[in-house]
């Protein structure tokens, strides 16, 4: 848990030129305190202790400005810049170090039940504003930029700007 901890930390001084040190990051990034909030919430949602995950959860949003859902799979060197306003809904699935940064939806588009949030590979970048909704995948190493709306599939190594058409 300890070195999970330091590799979060590390990750935004990486990510974030405005980041100074551990400590700074520790004590002041949202993002990195809605990530730790989550994985406490994903370990109580796990272990069936699905309402007090959704308690817990709604705590950290209040204190972070940002939502991730319990039941959602997040992976390693996960960083969200800023944060205020990133929405990240129950099925979603995200890869390995992605970005994404403030006012994200990662949402659903139907009630049905089931896989109804998106999947994103590794090595993705999300704008600011961005919608990635649905059940769809954004491919390895893709980046969307700032107020797309992307509700359809988007291949591998693929530049989505907001005035491309990845809208049904």
């Amino acid at each position: 848990m300890f070195s999970r901890i330091i590799e979060d930390l590390d990750t935004a001084l990486q990510r974030d030129p405005a980041a100074r040190n551990r400590l700074d990051v520790a004590l002041t990034y949202p993002g990195v305190h809605a990530i730790w909030g989550y994985r406490i919430a994903h370990f109580l949602w796990r272990r069936g202790l699905k309402l007090l995950a959704r308690i817990y959860a709604n705590w950290v949003r209040t204190a972070t400005g940002i939502e991730i859902h319990p039941g959602a799979k997040i992976g390693r060197r996960f960083f969200i810049d800023h944060g205020m306003g990133v929405v990240i809904g129950e099925t979603t699935v995200v890869g390995d170090d992605v970005m994404i940064y403030h006012d994200v939806t990662l949402g659903a588009r139907t009630f049905e039940n089931g896989k109804r949030h998106p999947t994103i590979g590794n090595n993705v970048i999300i704008g600011a504003g961005a919608r990635v909704l649905g059940n769809v995948s954004v491919g390895m190493g893709a980046r969307i930029s700032a107020n797309s709306v992307v509700t359809r599939d988007v291949p591998a190594r693929t530049d989505v700007d907001a005035s491309e058409q990845f809208v049904i």
